[in-house]
């Protein structure tokens, strides 16, 4: 490693009087962790790819913050993405980006890890390998650089970032993480025979770590990938069997300026079996895993204490999909709503909501309730997997106003394979019905607020095949619903389609991709997920410098055979499987919710599956007692 000498304090306090919000570089949190660089064997910087205030409060960073801090043998300090103001002072300073915890450069620690929730990140990675005095290519890294690795949702395709990573964690990392520090610790200890081919050759044997450098990629004169060899194939996710106690930071770092979410968080499920067709989300988390109400309980009294939050979150895909969830949301809202503390539920199916729900909360905030139908016809609906009857969306809707709540935010989709006119439509007629009936409790008061986003596919889902509907097609939409969402109490909002378009080509793009981020970036290209900062322009410049087309990576539907870019990832569910549901799915084809019934023979492994046959057990018994109390 090159010198961990700490930023000068007197130059740093000088530049950060020129930036805007200079508390997302100052640290010194409450319940943030600081050590003696030199106390430690191996030393870590995790490092969010975005602005402080969405990062801070990332419940996987948190997480593998609070198990590397709780080593004696490791430390663990923050880095996030700084703002263009800051990189500005910081490139003309010739000061390096830094640590928040010690103020030290990324290249004076030997892990370097990001965080790759989405794909809009990637050349914010750049930005911060650049400030940080690291090389962008791993083929151009040596011993006195740190190991730079990734995990989260898009690395389960890490082609497109794959020359700039030293090794991807595929799945989950709170076991996986702790595997890697004891490898490097290891190969450290070595002194004069550390060699940085052979602790990459060492990672790449720990089960779920993708090491890009032992592969190489062969393409088809159409451009089509051929194979992808060298190293061991596939290479299978990490999941963790259980939700330990230990897996939660009971003293989670509260940021010193406000965040996008002020709020305790708790993870009371993880994984889903819905089968939503478009969700990689809920494809590459199986199997499901819930904690127990009473840890919950337990969870949220630490959270509550070390904190200070006035609201209190109930995490997960669905957290209406607890199997025990009316007891949870009961014990929470006995316990905190009467201090003026909020309970929420982030993320609610209108087919799991139960009135039980609104009535246990009804006391905390009433900022609305979000749902996501997705679609708006039960064709499109069937398509999607997500069959929710209107009748039920609209029972949902009176219980909700009825209670008290004034506005309710509704999320779909446009682009969604085979999708019709008569399906936009829908979406604005379903909306109106929804406000009449908030109108009926507070007149003009009420309000609905409809998201619509652009359907991009991704991988490890059935519709990882699907062609990206045509810009032509989707604004064409997005007229339909201008047009008819011209009423009072209506409020509709849709993404740029330029948006949709290049995380379409990060999403499904394969190694040649890497080139054209790092165009694009040495082109300008920052914080692509913003919209004032997002520049279609480059990214288009950038592409075409590199020789490759936006069309052939978005608007191609891929065949049942073809070499995907990501099959020699196993994300928990069989590509044949996928298939078969992409084959229904244009058939407008259900699946059952293996909760309710069969195993479907996902791919999952059936051993990773005992919580959810106690789950599913659990769930038949109370779909029988709600069955008897709706008959009474």
């Amino acid at each position: 490693m090159t010198s961990d000498a700490a930023v000068d304090e007197r130059t740093l306090d000088r530049l950060l009087r020129r930036v805007t919000k200079p508390a997302r570089y100052v640290g010194g949190e409450w319940n943030s962790v600081t050590k003696e660089f030199c106390d430690v064997d191996v030393r870590v910087a995790l490092s969010y790819p975005d602005s402080y205030e969405i990062g801070v409060s990332n419940q996987g960073l948190q997480i593998l913050y609070s198990l590397l801090n709780a080593r004696p043998d490791a430390l663990c300090e923050r880095v996030y993405a700084p703002w263009p103001d800051m990189e500005r002072e910081l490139r003309a300073a010739g000061m390096p980006l830094f640590s928040l915890e010690g103020k030290r450069p990324l290249n004076a620690f030997d892990l370097v890890g990001f965080s790759l929730g989405y794909e809009t990140v990637y050349t914010n990675v750049l930005t911060m390998l650049d400030l940080g005095r690291v090389p962008l290519r791993s083929c151009n890294r040596d011993e006195d650089n740190p190991i730079v690795v990734a995990g989260g949702h898009s690395a389960y395709n890490p082609e497109p970032m794959s020359p700039f990573i030293d090794a991807f964690c595929i799945g989950e990392g709170e076991e996986a993480i702790g595997e890697l520090v004891d490898c490097v610790k290891e190969h450290k200890a070595r002194a004069g025979a550390y060699r940085r081919a052979d602790l990459l050759k060492a990672i790449g044997e720990i089960p779920g770590w993708y090491v890009p450098s032992h592969y190489q990629a062969d393409y088809h004169p159409d451009g089509t990938l051929n194979c992808l060899s060298g190293g061991r194939a596939p290479v299978r996710k990490r999941f963790v069997a259980d939700l330990k106690p230990e897996f939660y930071p009971e003293r989670p770092v509260v940021p010193s300026m406000r965040p996008v979410h002020a709020r305790a968080q708790i993870e009371i499920v993880r994984g889903c079996t819905r089968g939503c067709r478009f969700c990689q989300a809920g494809m590459v988390t199986r199997p499901v895993r819930e904690r127990s109400p009473e840890e919950i309980k337990r969870l949220a009294a630490i959270a509550m204490k070390n904190t200070g939050y006035n609201e209190l979150s109930l995490l997960s895909l669905s957290s209406s999909d607890h199997s025990e969830i009316d007891r949870v949301v009961q014990s929470a809202a006995n316990e905190y709503c009467a201090e003026g503390v909020s309970v929420a539920l982030p993320s609610l199916r209108i087919e799991s909501f139960s009135v039980g729900l609104a009535d246990a909360i009804k006391e905390g905030k009433r900022s609305g309730f979000t749902f996501a139908p997705e679609a708006a016809t039960e064709r499109l609906r069937r398509v999607i997997n997500k069959v929710i009857p209107d009748d039920r969306l609209l029972e949902t809707a009176d219980a909700v106003y009825q209670r008290g709540w004034r506005t309710i935010k509704l999320y779909f989709m446009i682009g969604l394979p085979t999708e019709s006119d008569d399906d936009v439509v829908a979406i604005c007629d379903l909306a109106k019905r929804v406000l009449q009936i908030g109108r009926k409790y507070h007149g003009r008061a009420a309000a609905v607020n409809v998201g619509v986003s652009t359907f991009v596919p991704k991988a490890h889902t059935p519709f990882q095949w699907a062609a990206q509907e045509s810009r032509e097609t989707v604004e064409r939409h997005q007229a339909i619903l201008r047009k008819e969402s011209r009423v009072p109490g209506f409020k509709i909002s849709w993404n740029d389609y330029d948006n949709s378009e290049i995380e379409a080509v990060l999403s499904r793009g394969d190694r040649r991709i890497a080139n054209v981020i790092e165009r694009a970036w040495l082109l300008g290209a920052r914080f692509d997920g913003w919209r004032e900062w997002f520049r279609y322009d480059l990214w288009k410049q950038a592409m075409a410098e590199e020789g490759l087309d936006t069309e052939w990576y978005c608007r191609r539907a891929r065949g049942e055979h073809e070499v995907l870019p990501w099959d020699h990832i196993h994300a928990g569910v069989s590509k044949s499987f996928l298939w078969q549901e992409w084959q229904k799915s244009l058939d407008a084809g259900m699946s059952d919710d293996c909760r309710y019934g069969k195993c479907l023979r996902c791919g999952t492994d059936p051993r990773a599956c005992g919580d959810a046959h106690r789950i599913r057990k659990t769930v038949r018994i109370e779909l029988k007692q709600q069955r008897q109390v709706a008959s009474s």
